[in-house]
């Protein structure tokens, strides 16, 4: 489950926020298998889509993590889950997507995809009410 400001999102929500306010984010791994996992690393990777096949994840004059974007998981055991907690801080508006992963906490090789396919998250940053 992914909550920003929170809502709960999915692939068809656009979560709206305003620069210069932080937006609290909140991830929840639920292990639905009948086997421990870990150990790993949950990721979070802001990006505009040009809408033209590029992604630009060279965001640090325009995002900054309140806290990590990275957070290390030693193991969730079957039926348990494990709830991770950052925010983000928009300095310009715009579309953003946030790029959510898993991958092995010890090695550079990524799991296999199916550890991957948790949707990107849309948020669009507006300017301030007065």
């Amino acid at each position: 489950d992914i909550l920003v400001d929170g809502k709960v999102c999915d692939c068809d929500i656009v979560v709206t926020c305003q620069v210069g306010d932080p937006v609290p984010l909140q991830v929840k791994l639920t292990n639905w298998s009948k086997h421990s996992v870990g150990p790993f690393a949950l990721t979070m990777m802001p990006y505009q889509d040009y809408q033209n096949g590029v992604h630009n994840y060279d965001l640090q004059d325009a995002i900054t993590f309140v806290g990590s974007n990275t957070f290390y998981i030693d193991t969730v055991k079957p039926t348990k889950n494990s709830v991770y907690f950052g925010a983000l801080l928009f300095l310009y508006t715009g579309d953003f997507y946030l790029n959510i992963k898993f991958h092995e906490d010890n090695c550079s090789r990524d799991l296999p995809l199916s550890w991957l396919c948790l949707p990107s998250v849309h948020i669009r940053a507006t300017e301030p009410v007065a």
